[in-house]
């Protein structure tokens, strides 16, 4: 416990850091070491971490994204990039075919494809919210991981009924009903104390939601908290599938960079693409 402790609380401190300089080159660079680790854990679940040919290209590719978004270059440079790599891939595959499998470089080119676009979304969000930029981001990541709270708590407090049992067997239904339900109240929450209070004592960029806003708001956090067990679930499938515990031994306690991030992948898309097609990213008057 002790452990799992400490290796939080230095999560934590590096992820306020990271905010706290998100308008410098610090935000791509640590999306890049997170997406480096993520594909490496995925890689090595495959049990192609050795085969270097491969790992660099799929490496490349990833932390090439958030920096190819960071300077805002144009969607063709990203496209290129994850073409080289995906390329230099099958080439690899080709030279190996007798002991690589089809389905080992399908899992990987899915990876590279997935991490790298899903966690730049980060990105994306501080490049166009604005003042609200670090707000939007926290809220993109709570999204998955307030769901994953309220899920726990409600399962342990009422859960009976199993969600799927032969993937994650403590998953209740009453759990998601639970984390829908505290994720959607939380997004309201956390949108009128920043509208209200926030915006207000720093004198900065407002949102003005009203009460369509706030029921727009509510439906997306549900949402994402749909998305999120989705993605969950999925990460686990993987892992029992491989025969693994945890993906990696990065975080003490916590497993690597995939057990934590594993939600977020689903979630941060879902919830840039609702903001975006409702315009809330772009709602902020002075």
């Amino acid at each position: 416990m002790l452990t799992r402790i400490i290796s939080a609380a230095v999560g934590i401190a590096v992820a306020i850091t990271v905010l706290f300089l998100h308008k410098t080159i610090v935000l791509p660079i640590a999306i890049a070491f997170i997406i480096a680790v993520m594909l490496f854990e995925l890689i090595r679940a495959v049990k192609l971490e050795k085969c270097i040919p491969l790992l660099i290209p799929a490496e490349i590719c990833g932390i090439a994204v958030p920096f190819l978004h960071w300077y805002e270059t144009k969607s063709i440079a990203v496209f290129a990039v994850v073409l080289f790599c995906t390329f230099a891939v099958f080439t690899v595959w080709l030279n190996k075919h007798e002991e690589i499998q089809y389905t080992q470089i399908f899992f990987v080119l899915a990876c590279m494809f997935v991490i790298p676009q899903a966690m730049s979304t980060i990105v994306l969000i501080e490049k166009q919210a604005g003042e609200h930029s670090v707000f939007f981001i926290v809220m993109g990541l709570c999204g998955a991981w307030i769901a994953d709270s309220g899920a726990y708590f409600t399962g342990v407090a009422v859960g009976k009924h199993k969600l799927c049992p032969k993937i994650s067997p403590k998953k209740t239904v009453e759990g998601l009903i639970g984390g829908i339900v505290s994720t959607g109240i939380f997004f309201v929450i956390a949108f009128y104390v920043n509208e209200t209070v926030i915006a207000n004592h720093f004198n900065s960029a407002h949102m003005y939601l009203g009460a369509w806003g706030y029921s727009i708001i509510a439906v997306i956090g549900m949402v994402c908290a749909v998305i999120g067990t989705i993605g969950d679930l999925s990460a686990s499938m993987v892992k029992r599938q491989i025969g693994f515990k945890d993906y990696g031994k990065i975080m003490p306690g916590h497993g690597g960079f995939m057990d934590r991030f594993d939600s977020v992948l689903f979630v941060l898309p879902t919830f840039y693409a609702f903001i975006s097609i409702t315009g809330l990213i772009h709602n902020v008057k002075m």
